[in-house]
């Protein structure tokens, strides 16, 4: 009996303990919105590029477009091709800034020509769609080829879609085929695949999955260092 008794006290002393606090996702993000700041400010330009991102976001501080083009600007004027490629999206997006087709293709151009898949696949949405330049399917196609071979799944999915249209691209069925299922795997599913299977022969499925698994192999070594 005593011992029950010392169990139940046991019990409801333990009922009375503070449970431990959580810790709050809001203030981690001030913190680390506080930690980002003061690196930026000391002229760290990759801590620059994610305060931009931060304000951009509203992560860890209220949103704010001007800021976050002051931030991009800064990082894209130290020849950084994140920052450059960002400060176009602002330009197009007309986010802290009006909008300007033509500084945004300034900003792309120069972050592809350091080979930023994210600058040359937006190049290859201004020009299939004209902004800032004149429309040009080819040139799209060109660009969005670029990005592809850097393994930027939303240019592959495009490229796929082109060479099935023909946009762009000479119509090609197994070289449409191969993009698409490179792009397929980065987990979109394969159903467009089977329909794609049900308009080609035996021969052109076969050349069309070597080809995609050539590609996927030039890819994969882009991550070896």
């Amino acid at each position: 009996m005593r011992a029950c008794i010392i169990s139940f006290l046991a019990l409801v002393a333990l009922a009375w303990l503070p449970l431990p606090t959580r810790a709050d996702p809001a203030d981690a993000a001030v913190k680390l919105f506080q930690e980002t700041k003061a690196k930026a400010e000391s002229g760290d330009v990759t801590a620059q590029y994610k305060l931009a991102g931060c304000y951009a976001k509203g992560t860890g501080v209220a949103a704010d477009q001007v800021e976050a083009v002051k931030w991009y600007r800064k990082v894209a004027e130290q020849n950084d091709a994140r920052g450059q490629s960002m400060l176009g999206v602002m330009y197009t997006n007309a986010r802290g800034v009006p909008q300007d087709y033509e500084e945004a293709i300034k900003w792309f151009r120069k972050a592809a020509a350091q080979n930023s898949a994210h600058a040359q696949y937006n190049l290859g949405f201004m020009y299939a769609n004209g902004k800032g330049v004149t429309k040009d399917d080819a040139e799209s196609a060109n660009w969005y080829r670029k990005a592809a071979e850097q393994n930027d799944a939303n240019s592959q999915r495009i490229l796929g879609e082109l060479y099935l249209t023909g946009r762009g691209v000479p119509k090609d069925l197994v070289q449409g085929y191969a993009w698409t299922k490179v792009s397929e795997s980065a987990g979109n599913g394969n159903a467009k695949l089977i329909k794609l299977e049900s308009q080609m022969t035996a021969a052109q499925v076969t050349t069309a999955m070597q080809l995609a698994k050539e590609i996927s192999d030039k890819l994969a070594k882009l991550k070896k260092p």
